[in-house]
């Protein structure tokens, strides 16, 4: 009599078999750590955050000081009197640039916005020939450093009479920023599938139709990214500011270098150090509010698609 063998059994079943059958030989899971590991990794990030807190603490604590205990010598301690006279001094000073600053980032900033928005739509999604050269045209305008372009834009705001002005200034920037802003949205865009493109072309949607209805509502996350960045851009410049702005047009970074060093008798310090917080303030409260928003809106066109 023959024997007869049973058929194998299936692939899966093996795999299954020999699981089930392994041991446990106490391997940690990817990316598993002990709990020693981990205290030792936030005892060193809390070292970090300490070492970067020191001089914030000392701009705090010297902002409200007398002028009598702001020395260098007694920075690292806490007022004997609470005073709020540096505050009020650095206010008084840098309140005509305070809102020069504003009107150049907010206005600046919204304009690039727009600007790079359509721009990115045309270049992603309207797409003309001879476009990739035009892409690559707005690229290498990231690369070109301020000092190179000061002395021809000093002349064509000159000739447009917009040197020393807050206009002035605006433009500048917005031209300056037109190459970071559209690659932001262009790289955006292209993530938006080109069926909702065509869809509206076939409904009988032209190019601004299509921009308007279809691509503009889903661009808040480049909207969010490109707004933060300009306006950090144009809150912080200083070069500009004094090569091309006046008395009347400086925004709060000039002004605040201007206070250096203040003072016939003795330097104050306490006005000095107020004067540092007050002038950063409104990128710090940005960050804070939007950070997140900026982080989603530059990860959203490496992750779609």
């Amino acid at each position: 009599m023959t024997d007869v063998k049973a058929p194998p059994a299936p692939r899966w079943h093996r795999v299954t078999s020999g699981l089930r059958g392994r041991k446990d030989d106490g391997a940690k899971p990817p990316g598993g750590s002990s709990p020693a590991w981990r205290a030792v990794k936030l005892v060193i990030l809390l070292a970090f955050v300490l070492l970067f807190l020191i001089p914030v603490y000392v701009l705090v604590v010297t902002s409200f000081k007398p002028l009598s205990e702001a020395d260098p010598s007694s920075a690292w301690s806490l007022p004997g009197s609470w005073s709020v006279s540096g505050w009020s001094a650095a206010w008084d000073t840098l309140r005509p640039g305070l809102e020069n600053s504003v009107k150049i980032a907010v206005s600046g900033s919204l304009i690039s916005a727009v600007l790079g928005s359509m721009n990115g739509y045309v270049l992603s999604k309207w797409r003309f020939p001879g476009a990739d050269v035009v892409f690559t045209l707005f690229l290498f305008g990231m690369f070109i450093p301020y000092q190179a372009v000061m002395i021809p834009l000093a002349g064509l705001l000159t000739d447009m009479e917009l040197v020393g002005t807050i206009r002035g200034l605006v433009l500048a920037h917005v031209v300056y920023g037109i190459p970071i802003c559209t690659l932001i949205f262009r790289n955006y865009y292209v993530t938006i599938p080109d069926e909702l493109i065509e869809a509206a072309r076939v409904d009988g949607a032209g190019m601004l139709r299509t921009y308007w209805s279809v691509v503009l509502p889903v661009s808040a996350p480049a909207f969010a990214v490109t707004l933060i960045w300009q306006f950090t851009s144009m809150w912080n410049d200083f070069l500009f500011a004094v090569f091309l702005g006046a008395p009347d047009s400086w925004p709060v970074t000039v002004m605040l270098n201007n206070t250096a060093g203040s003072g016939a008798v003795a330097v104050q310090y306490n006005q000095q150090m107020a004067s540092a917080l007050l002038a950063s303030l409104p990128t710090l409260l940005v960050y804070l509010l939007l950070g997140r928003f900026f982080m989603r809106g530059l990860m959203a066109g490496a992750l779609k698609g």
